[in-house]
């Protein structure tokens, strides 16, 4: 990073010309997608600009001393499958830069009443093992995408286009369409498996008897037997300082604490990415925009917010289950029924009494995290968007639930309600972590169905608002920067996928 950082109210004095620059390129917003944007240009011959508002770069990969000295904690983001997974990430060789992935054991725990716990493991057969009668229906479910997912991620993280293998899209699509409530009851017997693809699935904030809802269970199940479900040592931060290097080794400048309320701040440019969503692009190009566009805008859908707790324990969780001990990250809901009626509640505007909590002990697996003997824990629920009802308690609840005594671990908490969360990134409109609802309205054609372009000349939106939509995985950004390239020219040397 530059050791003095262009702050916002110089902006307009530092203006670079096209003559000098003829390839100049400005993203505005250094989350993931943004670098990934901003490193494709550069690696086109762009001399690329990022401002970032904060004063670190990553949006929802950052981490921070959140409650006492010493407990790192991650603001937003904390595992990373899709990081891992990712077809465009896993090609820059990002672990020159420091970057490291632990896989736990297990990449998930999902806990029952009884004081026992599925596991996902990296093995189809070995996760399947553990349903019992439902065994052969997850080996044929699973074994297929699994063997074939190399091929398709790149279809699966990408806009809509004519898929390269569309055979094995085709069957995924087959599956992934459905609700996951009637993907779990038609497929599955006992109700613990039933539970298990539904805690699977709630990652995508929808309901579970909205179409599509299988889809993120299918996905995130692939991923756990085929990458895991790692966290990353020192950090989510550590991620996203990854991708800033290796920009700045591509030329690319980052301006941070450089927020950008408006387009006229900007030096010329001939290409503006934008890492932001729908409000914040009116907010910005507002008189710009043609009014048709605008409206669209407007329309666009924000979706549930998180709630989110951070604590400094003095010892691990002590889970009823000891499997959960193996992952990093557990799942808190036991069936199906009871996930269900979580997710329908905030799809309703409703707060559950016994919400669904997806749950992360990083320190168990990366000691950096913490003081020596002591831990960190990350949790979040689902609440209706601009929710205000404090959670903590049921929350809390819930983990009391599986892990009795956990209260008496607490050194420390810090709460994140979705106002604060929308302090920390303005990206999380709401409290909204996907940049937008992924209802199949707005699953592929996100935010309009110009997709990254806008009618303003060299104008693009590239963040999780546009396809593929939400997570840490940077084909936002991607894919973006290669609609601008295929219109301004390609060079030969980027990462084709």
């Amino acid at each position: 990073m530059p050791d003095n950082p262009l702050r916002g109210e110089e902006l307009h004095d530092q203006t670079l010309s096209l003559t000098d620059m003829p390839q100049n390129a400005i993203v505005i917003g250094a989350g993931p997608n943004g670098l990934a944007a901003a490193i494709e240009l550069a690696r086109a011959g762009y001399s690329v600009s990022v401002y970032e508002a904060r004063e670190t770069v990553g949006g929802g990969a950052r981490s921070a001393e959140l409650t006492l000295p010493g407990f790192v904690h991650d603001i937003c983001s904390a595992v990373h499958p899709l990081a891992s997974g990712s077809p465009f990430f896993s090609k820059l060789g990002l672990d020159q830069f420091g970057l490291e992935f632990i896989n736990p054991p297990a990449a998930l725990a999902h806990p029952f009443d009884d004081g026992t716990a599925i596991l996902l493991d990296r093995s189809v057969e070995g996760t399947g093992a553990t349903f019992g009668q439902d065994a052969r229906a997850y080996r044929k479910l699973m074994n297929p995408l699994v063997r074939d997912w190399n091929l398709v991620v790149a279809d699966l993280l990408a806009p809509p286009r004519i898929p390269k293998h569309p055979l094995k899209m085709a069957r995924f699509g087959f599956y992934g369409i459905r609700s996951a409530q009637g993907l779990a009851r038609g497929r599955f017997q006992a109700e613990r498996t039933r539970g298990f693809f539904a805690g699977l699935a709630a990652h995508s904030f929808l309901s579970l008897d909205m179409r599509a809802s299988a889809a993120f269970g299918l996905v995130l199940a692939a991923l756990g037997h085929t990458v895991g479900w790692p966290i990353i040592r020192g950090g989510s931060q550590m991620l996203a300082d990854a991708l800033a290097a290796y920009l700045q080794r591509q030329g690319g400048q980052i301006f941070l604490e450089s927020p950008v309320d408006s387009m006229d701040q900007l030096p010329q440019a001939k290409i503006i990415m934008c890492d932001i969503t729908p409000r914040q692009l009116l907010q910005l190009a507002g008189p710009k925009l043609p009014e048709g566009f605008k409206k669209k805008l407007k329309a666009y859908r924000y979706g549930p917010a998180a709630f989110k707790i951070d604590w400094a324990l003095r010892g691990p969780v002590p889970w009823k289950a000891r499997e959960c001990a193996q992952a990093a990250t557990v799942h808190l809901g036991s069936r199906l029924e009871e996930i269900a009626q979580s997710e329908a509640a905030t799809w309703q505007g409703r707060h559950s009494e016994k919400p669904f909590v997806i749950l992360v002990q990083p320190s168990l697996f990366d000691p950096s995290r913490a003081p020596e003997g002591q831990h960190t824990l990350w949790a979040y629920c689902h609440v209706p968007n601009g929710s205000r009802v404090d959670m903590t308690e049921r929350i809390e609840n819930q983990i009391e639930r599986f892990a009795p005594g956990f209260r008496d671990q607490i050194l420390a908490r810090c709460v994140l309600a979705p106002a604060d969360l929308e302090r920390h990134n303005s990206n999380l409109v709401g409290g909204d972590i996907n940049g937008g609802a992924a209802d199949l309205r707005q699953l592929f054609i996100r935010p309009t169905a110009s997709l990254y372009s806008t009618p303003v000349k060299g104008l693009y939106l590239c963040s999780s608002s546009t396809p593929p939509g939400g997570g840490v995985h940077g084909m936002c950004g991607y894919h973006a920067a290669h609609t601008v390239l295929r219109k301004y020219g390609l060079a030969s040397d980027l990462v084709t996928l």
